[in-house]
């Protein structure tokens, strides 16, 4: 239905009172009509306010982030980065709070239907993020995982477009901003340092090494081109603009490098390496000030449950149990002799389940996994009715930070679909990446799995842009590990090996709610939960230390991917006994799908909701 302006409501306002005042104690039909339409002006009006609202604050926010201006397309300060001092954090508290105070204006019994979710959601999450204050400085912002080291080349480079000579100019405008934006990362890591908050030790090496990626080759040094420049010069090369005006933009382009980004670059490797030296070998949450009470947050921020350190620890035990006896089934299936451990090593040392550590393994692995992509992209229409229209591109990470990145990562497609989503595979060493798991890895980054969600999350108008764009870890990454058991519903992983693979994968997940709360909560060391990982999976010992250095880094990250899968099925399970023969998987997913990324017990609710107008 059409919302009724604010002009109408008032009009329609106006005449009930006027009709009410001449014979208030027995009303005509046309006047209980005309209450009735102002009764549903107001709310139709309210859920507009409502809905402006969500729009202002989401874009006030936007408008405060000159990178998450450029992930959504918006050229307004793409010269600029986001500030990362002190006072901008006190900032982003204060408009917070003042978002909350405008949200809490309005009534929420005047909201419906999706509106009311919204209002819902962005309530909690303001709140949230006030209440989390406390927390403020209670990350790293370096890590081999992620941090200014890495993020800032690999934003210029795959986000920073340079379709003419204003973007290029924005983009030497960020290079020489690169100084500022690392002395203002390394206050942060002082300000954290002085609450007793720093990284493990073992964390700064690979920091160090992808800086020092940035900065090698030339214009720096010697050699081939280092990333930026490589980048600056293709993106200029291809503007169709005359030769003087390129020289210029790559002579100011090659001055910025030289001067600014490797000013800053040197900057933070030393303050890196001194701060090395000062850093200890403790690994787990439990080290920090109220590190426990900390802990205990995050893991109801990511899982969006209430579930505490040692019931996740326990739900991993059970499920790795369970899965350990689904992959001894398929040894027999095979014909291995031995033991489930001999199995695991057989599975990964067997040249059969891998490629070749050059060019052409490692373009055989992309264009594979871009094929099992395609194939599944072409049967969608059975167990979906909604789909992406977003393009999907299979690519390896870039060399300067392949060392230290995870195995495989989603990067979100631009709004307006200049740019693809991009399923990332690392293929820095091919041991890590087995061809049986090949199946279940491109489902799980690609489609059906976190392209699907994601990019159909942000093609939805008729919801808010605060929850297209949105994230609920336990919800994505849930979604992602079911898109992993799903395809094996439609008939793929017809190779046991690679339902093996496909195994192997939810064993990961499972054996994580383990480590992570055992790292976090129960104290054990890098060590210790490297040791659990590699006999518990057979995954190869780079990949084993590889993972637990994330967990190590990012506590309750990896407790989303089984509680959100778990979830999701356990829906599916009762929805199929309620409905029957009603049930359709497309339909499910629609419910799961349709109303983008929320907590696990709003999932609860929509499914619920989708069941009850089927019955």
């Amino acid at each position: 239905m059409k919302k009724l302006s604010v002009a109408i409501a008032l009009a329609l306002s106006s005449a009930s009172l006027a009709g009410f005042a001449s014979d208030t104690l027995s009303p005509t039909a046309s006047q209980i009509a005309a209450n009735t339409a102002v009764n549903n002006a107001v709310i139709q009006t309210e859920s507009e306010r409502a809905d402006q609202l969500f729009e202002q604050i989401f874009m006030e926010n936007v408008m405060a982030s000159p990178v998450f201006q450029s992930y959504l397309g918006i050229k307004k300060d793409q010269d600029k980065w986001d500030d990362l001092s002190l006072e901008a954090d006190d900032k982003k508290l204060q408009r917070t709070k003042k978002h909350l105070e405008l949200l809490l204006q309005l009534d929420e019994t005047k909201l419906e239907g999706q509106t009311r979710i919204s209002y819902q959601l962005m309530k909690q999450s303001l709140e949230h993020t006030i209440e989390d204050d406390k927390w403020r400085y209670y990350n790293y912002p370096v890590t081999q995982m992620y941090g200014y080291q890495s993020g800032t080349p690999s934003f210029l480079i795959n986000q920073h477009a340079i379709g003419n000579v204003t973007d290029a100019n924005a983009y030497i405008s960020r290079l020489k901003g690169i100084k500022q934006r690392f002395e203002q990362g390394i206050t942060q890591l002082k300000k954290r340092e002085s609450l007793g908050i720093m990284a493990p030790k073992f964390t700064f090496a690979y920091a160090i090494s992808d800086s020092n990626n940035v900065i090698s080759g030339a214009p720096f040094d010697a050699g081939e081109d280092s990333p930026l420049w490589a980048d600056f010069k293709t993106k200029v090369g291809n503007l169709e603009i005359d030769p003087a005006t390129k020289a210029q933009l790559l002579a100011e382009a090659e001055q910025a490098l030289k001067s600014q980004v490797k000013s800053g670059y040197q900057q933070l490797i030393t303050f890196l390496e001194g701060q090395a030296e000062r850093a200890d070998t403790k690994d787990g949450a439990w080290k920090l000030p109220k590190g426990d009470e900390y802990y205990q947050v995050k893991l109801q921020r990511t899982t969006t449950t209430n579930l505490n350190a040692q019931q996740i620890h326990q739900l991993g035990l059970d499920e790795v149990a369970r899965i350990h006896d689904e992959m001894r089934a398929i040894m027999k299936k095979v014909g291995f002799d031995g033991s489930l451990q001999q199995f695991f090593e057989f599975m990964r040392t067997d040249k059969q389940f891998y490629l070749d550590s050059d060019q052409e393994g490692r373009d055989q692995y992309l264009s594979e996994a871009t094929a099992i992509i395609e194939d599944m992209e072409s049967r969608l229409d059975e167990s979906f009715n909604i789909k992406p229209k977003a393009r999907l591109t299979v690519k390896r990470v870039e060399p300067f930070r392949e060392v230290s990145a995870g195995k495989a990562f989603y990067q979100q497609p631009a709004p307006d679909g200049s740019r693809p989503g991009i399923y990332y595979a690392n293929l820095y060493d091919m041991a890590d990446m087995p061809t049986y798991q090949m199946e279940a890895l491109a489902f799980h980054e690609g489609i059906p799995g976190h392209h699907m969600q994601i990019a159909i999350a942000q093609e939805l108008p008729e919801l808010p842009k605060f929850r297209r764009f949105g994230s609920y870890t336990a919800y994505i990454e849930g979604w992602g590990l079911y898109s992993e058991y799903l395809p094996k519903e439609m008939g793929y992983y017809q190779d046991p090996y690679s339902d093996f693979g496909r195994l192997a994968m939810e064993l990961w997940r499972a054996c994580r709610l383990v480590v992570d709360t055992g790292i976090h909560a129960n104290k054990w060391s890098r060590e210790q939960a490297i040791d659990y990982l590699a006999t518990n999976t057979p995954n190869a010992q780079g990949d084993v230390v590889k993972a637990i250095e994330r967990y190590i880094v990012m506590p309750s990250q990896a407790t989303a991917y089984k509680i959100g899968m778990n979830k999701i099925l356990n829906l599916r399970q009762l929805a199929k006994q309620q409905l029957g023969d009603k049930f359709t998987l497309p339909d499910f997913h629609d419910a799961i799908l349709a109303n983008g990324p929320v907590p696990l017990d709003i999932m609860e609710q929509q499914v619920n909701q989708y069941v009850q107008t089927r019955l």
